[in-house]
């Protein structure tokens, strides 16, 4: 049976995952979802929200309890779902993915109260900067300097939800994951200069082997502390590598290159950056890993902007005995592939505050997995939207850092408590008593926003 349209280019972009639902009420489902998903957020994407209805006494409305059973009952496969996502972004020469890219992996957590929700437990939640009850969602995100969007997400399950902890055959730490994912991208044919991620990973030497032992490139963030046996005269930390190089300022270099670094604002920075030594961990220019520094100021090293980053991509002029698989990477390529880290940031930014990614009413794990995915899927049609009505890519330049990237995780900076207060990066709600909205124009307005933070330009040394 012919399934009733959702409003313009929506419904040609709903119409391709329509083989995937055998039933009419699921095809209308998918786009009742998606449309509710991309309407404007005057309150959290609950189903009463998504369905259009008052909130707790529209909770049995037709409309919701219909939301409520595609997401929950109904008989539909969301990993197939995810793969025709993927598979329409990859056959997009707008968002096709090229191996210059970055596939980048991090996760993030939300508040959940109580213990019935699958995967839901007292953990670290990295948004809000503690541990509380929530869930954790493992992801990875495709990137270069014109577009980025989510590749996959896989949740999180704490040793406490499961019957033998961390001996349960069923458990995997966050890298383990993460590794599934790259696998999984691979798999999928979605090409990438290298993985990238921050230093909750880049310090887990089980998830650095397992990209050894996959044949990825990588950049991977450490904590500048991350110390390793060596004699009292040597360099035990990445730091104390940093800082034996030489400085004398930006007329005197020494062994720092600079780097610049453009912004989307028009205002450019310039860099520093380094190959270092610290032999004790195995690290040094010509060996199998590198240590790049990259920082504003050598001489001081500041905290929130300094990068400490872990790289299988040789040097260009690396005098290694063995031959690398991967083309050389000189220091400018290296700090815009890390650069790249910051746009999974500004998607969550997104996908949480207007996609409600953390909104869904749902306790099942396959209902989870499906709500996340549809929030995938409306983040990738706001791209597809943007670009059918501007066929001309977007130009290449770097935004403001959403993150303080040069953190480690953990650590508490002026940003987390203030960024609640911060402006939204988002298009602005809806005006006051609206009640529907064209999910079309809604589209665009999230492009617009999401375009005028776009990713990072590549890194050019200075002349």
């Amino acid at each position: 049976l012919p399934c009733p349209p959702a409003p313009g280019p929506l419904e040609d972009y709903a119409a391709q995952f329509d083989p995937l639902f055998t039933r009419l009420a699921q095809r209308r489902g998918l786009r009742a979802y998606l449309q509710g998903l991309l309407l404007p957020r005057d309150r959290n994407k609950t189903m009463t929200a998504l369905a259009g209805a008052e909130p707790i006494v529209g909770a049995q409305h037709r409309a919701v309890q219909g939301l409520q059973w595609f997401v929950s009952e109904s008989t539909w496969d969301h990993e197939r779902v995810n793969q025709r996502r993927v598979q329409l972004l990859v056959e997009d020469p707008a968002t096709a993915p090229h191996d210059q890219g970055a596939l980048v992996l991090d996760d993030t957590g939300d508040r959940k109260a109580g213990r019935h929700t699958a995967h839901v437990a007292r953990q670290w939640l990295g948004s809000l900067g503690k541990t509380d009850n929530g869930i954790v969602a493992v992801t990875s995100l495709w990137a270069d300097e014109r577009v980025y969007w989510p590749v996959d997400v896989v949740p999180y399950t704490p040793a406490s939800r499961l019957p033998k902890g961390k001996r349960d055959p069923a458990f995997r730490t966050k890298p383990q994951l993460a590794a599934r994912l790259v696998n999984a991208a691979r798999e999928a044919g979605i090409g990438f200069r290298a993985v990238v991620a921050d230093c909750f990973y880049g310090d887990n030497e089980g998830f650095t082997q397992a990209l050894g032992r996959t044949g990825v490139a990588y950049v991977l963030a450490v904590k500048p502390h991350k110390g390793v046996w060596a004699p009292a005269e040597e360099a035990h930390t990445p730091q104390e590598a940093a800082r034996q190089l030489a400085w004398a300022g930006p007329e005197q270099p020494g062994d720092w290159t600079p780097v610049t670094r453009r912004f989307r604002d028009g205002h450019a920075e310039t860099w520093w950056a380094a190959d270092a030594s610290l032999p004790a961990a195995g690290w040094g220019p010509d060996r199998r890993l590198r240590l790049v520094v990259a920082t504003t100021d050598p001489a001081r090293l500041p905290k929130l902007t300094t990068w400490y980053l872990v790289t299988n991509l040789p040097r260009p002029t690396a005098g290694r005995r063995r031959p690398s698989a991967f083309a050389p990477a000189d220091l400018a390529e290296v700090v815009r592939l890390y650069s790249l880290r910051n746009w999974v940031e500004q998607g969550y930014k997104q996908v949480k505050h207007e996609l409600g990614w953390a909104d869904f009413q749902v306790r099942s794990d396959r209902a989870i997995r499906r709500h996340w995915q549809l929030v995938c899927c409306a983040f990738s049609f706001c791209w597809r939207a943007w670009f059918a009505e501007h066929p001309a890519q977007p130009a290449a330049a770097e935004p403001q850092a959403v993150a303080p990237t040069g953190a480690a995780r953990g650590e508490t900076t002026s940003w987390q408590g203030g960024r609640a207060r911060r402006g939204r990066a988002m298009a602005g709600r809806a005006a006051p008593g609206a009640r529907l909205a064209d999910p079309v124009g809604r589209a665009a307005a999230l492009l617009a926003g999401v375009v005028h933070q776009g990713p990072a330009a590549p890194a050019a040394a200075a002349a």
